[in-house]
């Protein structure tokens, strides 16, 4: 009997799958090559189901034979495996971004006789409504928390972007952009001590607790699908801290960074302009063990922030400590630094591949903007968090708007500043 091939991501079974499946049984016996979550995040977002779920429905489909993964986007490693003598598609392949793909898999199947059949797209499927339509729905707690770990098992950089209201993540959740034919987008959300507070007309100084903060956290979450990282500050005592865990991880948070400050909290960028206490490495190391007690859930993690490099303390001192937060069970380590070539936080990141702990590096690149994630991903960071930047695009925004009012007497000139009432109604699902 033939052998045929059908490469898939499988995240949202309809019926175009079907019939394709369909279609190939009809030439032999099926292996459908499903794409694991990295390939998928190689190209766009994280698939809502992960490997494991979506191979199991794949495998209980009617016509399929066999089921293993696709590594890469790339057929022919598992092509030169199988030699099959069709690999069947979707015809939406022979023009576009995937042609090049296809054009592999051609060439690849004609060392031995092997033909490429494209079945034609079947009418009325659009996966970008799909996902939009399951994106309306929401999702749990528990399978919000388990992301963040996915896309660091997925992806080699996480991209976080920082929001501070419902309408600001609403940016984040839905924005992808298309670049060279791959989609970007943010993998998650930030929520920033600083942003929240300044949002609350509040100093930066952990004036705004966490009570006060749940509350941001929810508007969020009633409005979005993607994870969390959350800015402690510098967590509080060790004791209180355990109860800001157990608050994060019973909301679906991801994960939570505590700087290793003492003392009243001032803003990082600051650096040594303003009088800052960093706290001793024991005391610290015994606040992240609190936290780690005080977990329920596996998927949940606790990063240090290691202000060594911010306070001049030199890079001995920034090594030292993150070492020892991450012996004491810290799940990754993130450095800082107000220096804007970004030379201390590379010669940071080559000293961090030393640990070989395989645990995330978190870098926020406020100040060595120039740096690009491909730099970042080349040193070994995992995550990048852009911390600051929603907040800061709005208020010269909204400043603007108000002196355009104050100095015409009237609101026909913020025209050109402004979106249309139309526009913004559209916005929130729901609204039109």
């Amino acid at each position: 009997m033939k052998k045929v091939y059908v490469g898939m991501a499988a995240d949202l079974i309809h019926h175009g799958h079907i019939n394709i499946i369909n279609k190939a049984a009809e030439l032999g016996n099926v292996t459908v090559g499903v794409l694991t979550d990295k390939a998928i995040a190689s190209y766009k977002r994280l698939p809502h189901l992960n490997y494991n779920e979506r191979e199991a429905i794949v495998r209980a489909l009617k016509g399929v034979s066999m089921v293993i993964p696709q590594e890469t986007l790339d057929y022919r490693p598992n092509l030169k495996k199988l030699k099959p003598d069709f690999v069947v598609h979707g015809d939406d392949w022979v023009s576009g971004v995937q042609s090049e793909v296809r054009a592999q898999v051609v060439k690849e199947l004609s060392s031995w006789g092997g033909k490429v059949i494209d079945i034609p797209y079947t009418p009325g499927i659009s996966s970008t409504r799909l996902n939009k339509s399951i994106s309306s729905n929401g999702t749990t707690p528990d399978r919000r928390r388990s992301q963040l770990k996915r896309l660091l098992n997925s992806k080699n950089l996480v991209r976080i972007l920082e929001t501070h209201s419902g309408i600001s993540s609403l940016i984040v959740d839905n924005l992808e952009v298309d670049v060279e034919g791959f989609k970007k987008s943010f993998d998650g959300i930030w929520s920033s001590s600083l942003t929240d507070s300044t949002n609350k007309g509040k100093p930066d100084i952990e004036a705004v607790d966490t009570s006060d903060r749940v509350g941001t956290i929810n508007s969020i979450f009633d409005v979005t699908i993607k994870p969390m990282i959350y800015d402690g500050d510098t967590g509080g005592l060790a004791e209180h801290f355990a109860f800001t865990v157990k608050t994060l991880e019973r909301l679906g948070v991801s994960a939570v960074i505590i700087e290793d400050k003492a003392g009243l909290k001032k803003n990082s960028l600051l650096g040594n302009e303003v009088i800052q206490f960093q706290e001793n490495i024991e005391d610290f190391s015994f606040k992240i063990k609190t936290g780690k007690n005080a977990q329920v859930s596996d998927d949940f993690m606790i990063f240090a922030r290691c202000e060594s490099l911010i306070l001049e303390k030199g890079m001995n001192d920034a090594i030292a400590r993150s070492k020892a937060y991450l012996n004491a069970g810290a799940d990754g380590i993130m450095i800082h630094s107000r220096k804007k070539d970004g030379k201390e936080i590379m010669e940071y990141c080559k000293e961090y591949k030393n640990f070989g702990t395989g645990k995330p590096l978190v870098v926020v690149p406020s100040s060595f903007d120039e740096i690009t994630e491909k730099e970042f991903e080349d040193a070994g960071v995992n995550i990048v968090i852009y911390a600051n930047h929603m907040l800061r695009a709005a208020y010269p925004s909204m400043l603007k708007v108000a002196e355009t009012i104050l100095k015409n007497g009237r609101s026909r000139e913020t025209k050109e500043f402004c979106m249309s009432i139309n526009d913004i109604l559209k916005i929130i699902p729901g609204t039109v």
